[in-house]
């Protein structure tokens, strides 16, 4: 009776932006079971990224609610939360000038088998400020012209964590003690550029700023102008919208389908957010 009272108070709104959707009526440490979860699974599918509310949850009780959507990937660039390992610190000081994720980007692209999404939980929120930018991969894919999609169809492309996590990263000493571990930045990784969404079956542009450096058989000097113009295509507000943080609030983001953008104007204030991240599967084209 529990699970179907959930189920029947379960509501997702489209946001009004170009991606997403708000999922009001369920208490995630409490009412994830039965359909729930699969309903929620197709949710994130289909809008790419689902927004809460008022989600009072301990560290315990949010790492079972991610479990309930897979195994947990444990970022081994990130720190983590002393008493829970499994869960990431996403955290800007008051003094501190550069934030993580200040930029398009969608996370674990350099893995050979790259995480499917993440659970991010505010626990503490500037007074003004401090939203993340979200934007949809599969209408940046849909809304190129069938002469591109086909080019496009037909490469993969090479993705890294070494310019960004490596030892020789750019900026890598105002992340000191957020970031760390640059000797696991080794590796790379060959993915489609349109990728078969597993959930969706939609096609979705698979590349990113943050990650991607070049298509496979293309040099940097060829691969550039065409990045550059998917990036930008893709970052058109049309496909985007602005989530406002509050305390208790979560965005559960798939990485298929999304791109996003912590912005960095709280300079001052403090901002801590906890990220868990799940595990997903090889991509296909």
């Amino acid at each position: 009776m529990a699970d179907t009272a959930a189920r029947q108070s379960l509501h997702i709104e489209p946001s009004p932006g170009g991606v997403g959707a708000f999922v009001h009526g369920i208490d995630l440490a409490h009412d994830l079971n039965g359909n729930t979860v699969g309903v929620l699974r197709q949710a994130l599918g289909d809008h790419g990224v689902l927004f809460f509310r008022d989600q009072d949850l301990t560290p315990d009780q949010h790492i079972a609610a991610a479990e309930q959507f897979g195994e947990i990937n444990v970022n081994r660039f990130f720190s983590r939360l002393q008493t829970h390992d499994k869960i990431a610190l996403v955290v800007k000081e008051p003094e501190q000038r550069g934030n993580i994720g200040g930029g398009w980007h969608t996370d674990h692209t350099y893995d050979q088998i790259p995480a499917m999404g993440s659970m991010l939980l505010a626990r503490e929120t500037p007074p003004r400020g401090g939203d993340t930018l979200f934007a949809n991969m599969y209408t940046a894919y849909e809304s190129l012209s069938d002469g591109l999609k086909e080019t496009l169809c037909g490469l993969r492309a090479v993705h890294s964590s070494r310019h960004r996590f490596g030892a020789s990263a750019q900026n890598r000493d105002q992340f000191k003690g957020r970031l760390g571990n640059a000797e696991a930045a080794t590796q790379d990784a060959v993915h489609p550029v349109v990728i078969r969404h597993p959930i969706s079956g939609r096609p979705s542009l698979y590349v990113n700023d943050a990650f991607t450096l070049r298509f496979e058989g293309w040099t940097d000097a060829e691969s550039a102008p065409l990045l550059q113009m998917l990036y930008a295509h893709a970052a058109k507000p049309e496909h985007t919208y602005r989530f406002a943080w509050a305390e208790g609030s979560i965005a559960f983001w798939d990485n298929r389908a999304t791109w996003h953008y912590a912005l960095n104007d709280y300079h001052g204030a403090r901002r801590e957010m906890h990220r868990i991240t799940l595990e997903g599967c090889a991509l296909e084209a």
